[in-house]
């Protein structure tokens, strides 16, 4: 695969309630805005918010999905908005460049229904021979 600036790839994703509770479990992340249904019903979001890692847990899958043998050398992150179990969101990745074995690669993630930007992340990944 030959890596060349421009559109990468977009997948969407639904968050779901068990996902929620599962990377809680794993990250220890177990705040109730997160796992606990009722408790978030009360709150201004009105219903689970997705942990923002567990959102880039989803995009770097994909990156490994589709350069396996890539190394993050750098990467930064911003939650603007929420994403909400049960609702899709997509994620859209672009090479900015690359130059020699490094690419910089900039991801979108929003929610499907109203394009509201939930992550934004640019990463320099070691790609080595692509």
């Amino acid at each position: 695969m030959s890596l060349v600036p421009g559109p990468f790839f977009t997948i969407e994703h639904t968050p779901t309630q068990a996902e929620l509770e599962l990377f809680a479990r794993v990250s220890g992340d177990d705040n109730p805005i997160h796992v606990d249904p009722e408790f978030s019903a009360r709150t201004r979001f009105g219903r689970p918010v997705a942990h923002g890692m567990l959102i880039y847990s989803y995009l770097w899958a994909e990156m490994r999905r589709q350069l396996p043998n890539a190394v993050a050398k750098q990467q930064s992150l911003m939650f603007p908005h929420p994403a909400y179990a049960g609702e899709p969101i997509r994620i859209t990745a672009t090479i900015d460049s690359v130059e020699g074995s490094e690419a910089r690669i900039s991801v979108r993630v929003a929610r499907s229904a109203d394009d509201t930007p939930v992550t934004e992340a640019s990463t320099i990944l070691d790609v080595g021979n692509v």
